[in-house]
C-alpha cells in the first residue's frame, strides 16, 4: 500500500475513533487503541487538525488541550447542533434516552464506552442531552482518565426516590448488566435475553423523568 494511502487510512481511523469516543481522549490511549506509537498518534492528530481546518465542507474540527484530543463542531456550524438540542428539549424523553439513563442508573458510576457497548450504538448525543437536562452528571474518577456518569439528584427527585438503589429490582438488573459487561464480546446468556430490561422496568413501574 503506497505511503499516502496508508497515511489517509490512519487519518480516517483516527477521525472515526474520535467521533465514536465523543469525549476528550488522551494521545496515549489513542495510540493504544490504534496500535501505533504515541509520537505517531500525536503527529496524526496534527495532520487531522490541519486537514479538517482547511476543509470548508466539513463541519468538524479537532481540539487539542495538552495531550487530550476531542472532535467537535466548528463554531460556524453550532446553530445546527443548538437547533437539535432545542427540539430535543421540547419533546418527552426518547426511547434512546430512557434506555441510556436506565443503564446509567443501574450500572453507574459507568463510563460512556461501557454504555455504548451494552447499547451497541454511539450514545454521545443522547448522553449530552441527559447532561443538559440535569438528569445525569459526569465526573472524573479518582483513578483513570475516562469520565464516568451517574444519575443526578434531579433524576431521583423526578423519580420520587431517595436512593438509586430503590429502583425496581435494582440488585437483580445491576447484576445482569454487570455480567453482560464482563462478557465483552461473548454472546449474552439465554437467561439475560429473556429478562425484562431495566428500561422497561423503569418505564412501567415508576414515573418517567420529566423534562428539566
Amino acid at each position: 500500500m503506497p505511503n499516502e494511502e496508508k497515511e489517509n487510512r490512519k487519518l480516517g481511523e483516527l477521525e472515526a475513533l474520535l467521533f465514536h469516543y465523543g469525549e476528550p481522549i488522551f494521545s496515549k490511549k489513542v495510540a493504544a487503541l490504534l496500535r501505533i506509537k504515541e509520537e505517531e498518534a500525536s503527529s496524526l492528530a496534527d495532520m487531522l487538525m490541519e486537514k479538517l481546518g482547511a476543509d470548508s465542507a466539513s463541519g468538524l474540527m479537532l481540539l487539542r488541550n495538552g495531550d487530550a484530543l476531542q472532535l467537535v463542531t466548528k463554531p460556524e456550524f453550532k446553530d445546527a447542533g443548538e437547533k437539535i438540542v432545542q427540539e430535543e428539549f421540547r419533546e418527552e424523553l426518547t426511547p434512546a434516552s430512557l434506555e441510556t439513563i436506565s443503564l446509567v442508573a443501574y450500572l453507574g458510576p459507568v463510563s460512556r464506552p461501557t454504555i455504548d457497548y451494552v447499547r451497541g450504538v454511539n450514545s454521545s448525543f443522547t448522553m449530552r442531552s441527559l447532561l443538559m437536562r440535569g438528569l445525569v452528571e459526569r465526573f472524573h474518577p479518582e483513578t483513570g482518565h475516562a469520565y464516568e456518569y451517574r444519575v443526578s439528584f434531579d433524576f431521583l427527585k423526578h423519580m420520587g426516590l431517595n436512593d438509586v438503589r430503590h429502583l425496581p429490582d435494582y440488585e437483580k438488573y445491576r447484576d445482569i448488566l454487570k455480567k453482560f459487561e464482563a462478557q465483552e464480546q461473548e454472546p449474552v446468556s439465554v437467561e439475560t435475553q429473556t429478562e425484562v430490561s431495566p428500561t422497561e422496568s423503569v418505564a412501567s413501574d415508576s414515573p418517567q423523568p420529566a423534562d428539566s
